[in-house]
């Protein structure tokens, strides 16, 4: 029987990445996000593409009401959800706290966190019941070593490293497994909604060094995704070679 992975924030990005690996690897996708368009773009992509199935929500993952309508709208055949990958997320603004902006805020942890909590409420009963899932929670870098400007972003991804630890001690008896895959820098759309839409500021953030791309962390997931049963890929930290820390890199000097 073919294997359901559900990923968030499938519009852009790792989760439309993880979403096409996964389909190319024979899952059959559940694909969520916001942006209907790209869903459907997403959707028709995989079809050509692939022989995998693939079925697309359309919801905003931090209203629970929508999550659990969305969720409980699965048909029958697609309710036994075998793989939740937990991507949707973002950063907003590059402020110090003395500054942030309260909605910046909001969104951030709304997001990253509650909406993390909220579709992995819904999912993991399901899991629990059959003693059989993997749960992968996307973290970051940031949730390894804070940086200045970035507090509360850092802290939605300190969240997201407790609440793996956490939900590894709870799915123990059961048998599911908690892999959380922590990226440095990768190519996406994640500056561009950072700074609101400025595209120079953020591509300065990816000049001068090879930067991860999406793709780089399909492949963290499917190689956590694949091994056997007895084995979990607990936690995963990939950085360009030319990345330190959160905000220490060595970037070659344009010529």
């Amino acid at each position: 029987m073919r294997k359901i992975a559900l990923i968030t924030g499938a519009t852009s990005g790792l989760g439309r990445a993880i979403a096409l690996r996964l389909a190319k690897e024979g899952y059959d996708v559940i694909i969520t996000g916001r942006r209907k368009e790209r869903l459907e773009e997403l959707e028709k992509e995989i079809e050509i593409k692939y022989e995998s199935k693939v079925y697309s929500l359309c919801f905003d993952i931090r209203v629970y009401n929508q999550v659990e309508d969305a969720i409980n709208s699965l048909p029958q055949d697609w309710k036994n959800i075998d793989v939740l990958v937990n991507n949707a997320g973002l950063a907003a603004g590059l402020d110090p706290i003395q500054k942030g902006v309260v909605d910046d805020w909001e969104r951030m942890i709304d997001t990253n966190v509650k909406g993390l909590l909220y579709i992995t409420r819904i999912v993991s009963p399901g899991m629990v019941e059959r003693k059989s899932g993997h749960i992968i929670n996307m973290g970051s870098i940031a949730g390894k070593g804070v940086y200045p400007n970035g507090a509360v972003y850092c802290a939605t991804k300190y969240a997201v490293n407790a609440l793996s630890q956490g939900m590894r001690m709870d799915m123990l008896p059961y048998g599911i497994r908690v892999t959380q895959i922590c990226p440095g820098a990768v190519d996406t759309e994640f500056s561009l909604v950072r700074f609101k839409g400025d595209k120079s500021r953020a591509d300065q953030v990816y000049e001068g060094y090879d930067s991860l791309i999406a793709d780089d962390i399909a492949n963290a997931v499917y190689f956590a995704v694949t091994q056997p049963a007895h084995v979990d890929i607990q936690d995963v930290l990939v950085m360009p070679t030319a990345q330190a820390t959160g905000n220490m890199f060595h970037k070659e000097e344009k010529k």
